[in-house]
Parts: structure tokens; sequence; C-alpha cells
């Protein structure tokens, strides 16, 4: 498929991109909560169509029949490409008829995918994908022609990735405006910065499964597979296909945001995304197909459970500690769900670290400290997650499951000054991630042993030892001395403000 495009630039992609959001803008989707969700089903059909060009062009190269995911005349080349015959059918038409056609036909055939007999995982996944869309959010039928003509010109094949991020990270770059504060979607998105750093601290290995309970917009997913893709550059065939079928799976409650986590995963390259829609404590699935062949423990765990979440009775009866705090729940849930050997990585804000008067918070620490081996805490700044609309103090957790903790190796990052116009970068872990392999002690880092969590009852914040404390060694009469100065001073300047004022 031919675009009129080539994007030889970063700054030109992004251009691109806004200049879409401009258009949804203007058309009745104000804020990034609502032209997010109508650009993904948009991006995905458009990818989704250009990849199955090209696997049916592979196919015929060596004479094997291929089965598109989509009939005609619902493929993004029939409908929406300026060239397709459907496309000039309906735009010569009558007023009406495009929207017509996306409400009483496109997204109906769309969402019953999943229902047709034998329906494919991707498949299923177009249907879900599509599930909550009756109709589209822009309002005019000029103004949704001009957003899909300049959606099709941004593809993988239109973009140089010797010189631009690939679609994948474009993508992201939009999920991170439903992050910023006054969008209600900070929630979902962890800073990709501290997923790397997490990422390259667990380090997940071809051939294992790695989970995410709440996986929000599958930031942890997608980058889970970059770093396993990447480090495996002469995998076979069989363990490059477990790579993009089996190797991840995720638990998502939201309705909107569950699409969403899909479509980012699939952007990424991960074929078959086994994503479960419902609620992880409640263990109640609005929707389980995707999850069919999920393993019963997982390998690896990397997870950012949302902050300061409440849960009801009902989520509380699945747990050996019973408490409201959604945090403490998940950390119980990710407990019981690793393999013996399984290791995770996850954020907890700092409430959970330092709380020793709430039973289940004591109980799930301590079962914590018996069950797996707390090997490293990392005490993140408090503006890390302010990008995302949120200001909480955060530390990550990581540990393995199947030995107790004997004793914990900590990092401090807590002095690096962080806002919206300075945010936490990767370049910040270094240190950490250089001494992180022998657990050397620094000016930021120190080890704490078992007995000492236990002597503070299970209280494992982060204090650092070798924190430089300010001490003001002036005398109570050289303070006495220095507000008189300071009076005299501010006298002085009163009475010039009164002689200005009298000439």
């Amino acid at each position: 498929m031919k675009t009129t495009k080539r994007f030889g630039t970063q700054q030109s992609v992004n251009q691109a991109i806004k200049n879409i959001c401009d258009v949804m803008r203007r058309s009745k989707c104000a804020g990034a909560m609502q032209y997010v969700p109508e650009l993904t089903w948009m991006l995905f059909l458009r990818i989704l169509d250009e990849q199955e060009t090209e696997e049916a062009e592979q196919a015929k190269a060596v004479k094997q029949d291929y089965v598109p995911s989509l009939e005609s005349p619902y493929r993004w080349s029939d409908w929406a490409d300026p060239n397709g015959a459907v496309r000039q059918k309906l735009q010569n038409g009558h007023l009406g008829d495009l929207f017509a056609f996306l409400s009483q036909q496109l997204f109906p055939y769309l969402k019953g995918l999943k229902d047709i007999p034998n329906a494919t995982p991707r498949q299923k996944v177009i249907a879900q994908i599509m599930d909550g869309i009756q109709q589209t959010r822009i309002d005019t039928e000029h103004n949704f022609l001009d957003v899909i003509d300049r959606v099709h010109e941004i593809s993988a094949a239109s973009i140089d990735t010797t010189h631009v991020f690939p679609l994948s990270q474009v993508y992201e770059g939009l999920l991170l405006k439903m992050g910023e504060k006054g969008n209600d979607g900070g929630q979902f998105f962890t800073p990709r910065e501290v997923i790397r750093a997490m990422v390259q601290t667990v380090q997940p290995r071809m051939g294992e499964v790695v989970y995410d309970p709440c996986c929000g917009t599958g930031g942890f997913l997608a980058q889970a597979y970059e770093y396993m893709h990447d480090r495996a550059p002469r995998a076979t065939p069989e363990r490059i296909d477990f790579l993009k079928q089996q190797s991840f799976f995720g638990r998502e409650k939201e309705d909107m945001i569950f699409p969403i986590a899909l479509a980012n995963l699939i952007l990424h390259g991960i074929d078959q995304p086994n994503l479960w829609h419902g609620n992880s404590l409640t263990g109640n699935a609005t929707y389980d197909e995707l999850w069919q062949g999920a393993p019963p423990l997982f390998d690896v765990i990397l997870t950012n459970p949302p902050f300061g979440g409440k849960e009801n009775k009902d989520a509380q009866t699945n747990f050996a500690y019973r408490t409201s705090a959604t945090q403490v729940l998940f950390l119980q849930h990710i407990i019981h769900n690793l393999k013996p050997g399984g290791r995770c990585g996850m954020v907890v804000d700092e409430g959970i670290m330092f709380r020793t008067k709430e039973q289940a918070f004591v109980q799930t620490k301590r079962s914590l400290l018996d069950d797996c081996d707390l090997w490293c805490v990392v005490s993140l700044p408090a503006g890390a997650f302010v990008a995302a609309g949120a200001g909480v103090k955060t530390n990550l957790l990581f540990f393995t499951k199947g030995k107790p903790t004997e004793k914990t190796w900590y990092y401090d990052l807590s002095g690096v000054k962080v806002g919206k116009k300075s945010p936490l970068t990767l370049a910040s872990f270094e240190e950490y991630l250089r001494l992180l392999p022998d657990r050397a002690d620094s000016d930021h880092s120190w080890t704490v042993t078992r007995a000492e969590i236990e002597a503070k009852g299970y209280d494992i914040k982060a204090v650092n030892p070798h924190a430089k404390v300010d001490v003001d060694t002036r005398t109570p009469a050289e303070l006495l001395d220095l507000i008189e100065q300071k009076g005299k001073e501010v006298d002085e300047a009163i009475k010039q403000l009164r002689q200005s004022l009298s000439q």
C-alpha cells in the first residue's frame, strides 16, 4: 500500500499527530480522554490493514493461502483509503451515508468478529478494541474524512525509523496526554522511564511469561516485550512465536482503557495480547476469551497498582489479610500468582512502607518477607508521577518468591528534583543500575537486615543513613541578634518609603 507522505524527522511525526488531535478537538473531542480513544481504533485499523496486506504478499510469495481477519468492504483499504472503492462511493453519495455505514455496518461487523465460528485470536482482539464504540465522536463527516486522511498518511511504512521513533512510541506520547493532570487518566499511566528502569532491574528473559494484574494502557507489558525481543536476535521462529503470542498476560478493569491496552500492545509488536477484562481482586470477568491458555502462575510480574484505591468487602473476602487498601490486596495477589523463583517489580505508595498500626498492612509485609526475598527497594522522588497527575511519594519493590528475606538493599533517589518540565529520566537511575549487581553501599545506597525490619514493626520505608542533614549551629543569642538586625533593616526600609510618599 502506498502512502503520500514520508516522515523523516520526529518533529514531522509529532506535528502530524498534533494536527489530527487539533481536528478532533474542534470536532467536539475536547480533551485527550475523548480524542485518544477515538484515534486509537483508527490507528489500529490502519496498521492492521497495512500488516495484513504485507502478510498476504508474503504468503503469496511462498504460494500459501492467506485469510485476512476482515472481509471487504470492512478493511481500511476499502472504506478509509482515499482511493478505496467504498470510500469513493460514500463520500460522493448523500450526506449521512458515511456515518450510517460506520454505525450500521462497520462497527457492528467489527464487534461481532468474536462471535463468528472459529474466530482467530486477532479477530477477538479486533472485536474487543471496537466493543464500546457505537458511533464516532467526531461531529461532521467533513471533519471525519479530514481525520482519516491524516491517519492514513501515518503508517509503519511511512516512518523512517532510522531517525524517528517507531509508531508505538508515537502512540505512547498520545497516552501520556491522557495521563496529564486534569485529564483524569494518570491512574492508567506509569512514566515510561520508571518502567524501563524496572524492566532492566527484573530482566525478563525469552521463554518466561510476564503478567500485569492492573495493566492500564499496557506499558509494562510493552516495555518487557521490547526488552526481551531486543536481547534475542538469534531466537528460533518457534521462540519468537511464543514471545509474540504466549508471553504476555494482563488484567484491566476499566472499560475505556481495556481496548487502548490491546491496541498499544499490538502496535508494539505483540501479536496476541492475552488480556482479561474485569476486576482482578474480585475475579469477576467482563470478558475473558483472550485469557484462554493462561498459566496458573507467572515467571515475572511487573505492575503499578492504583494509588489510594479502596475495595469493598466482595474483593476482600478473597484474601487472607483483609483491608480496603487496593495496593495491599494487590501485593497479596502478586505473591500468590508468582511461580517459585518468579520475580516481581512493583510500584507502591510510601504509605504501605511505613504503616505499622493496621493489622492487614503488617501481616502482608510479614508474608512478603516470609515467602519472598525482598532484595531491593528504590525510593523515588516525590515528583516522579507529577506528569501523570499524581504527586504521591512512591517506592519500587523488587522481590523473588521462594525463600525468605534475609537482607534488603535500598537505593535513595528522593533527592532528585523532578517536575513537569524536568521529568525523571533513565539517567537518574544510572548509578542505581551500576551498583545493583553487587548491592554496593554509596551515599545513596545501604543494606538493612531482616532483624532491623522486624524491630521496627515491619516498617520498610527507605531512610537513608548517609543523608546529610543541615544543622543550624547558631546559639539562641546569635539568633536574637539576627532578628534584631533584620528588624532594624525593616524599620529603615519603612522610613525611606514614608519619606518618598511625602515628597
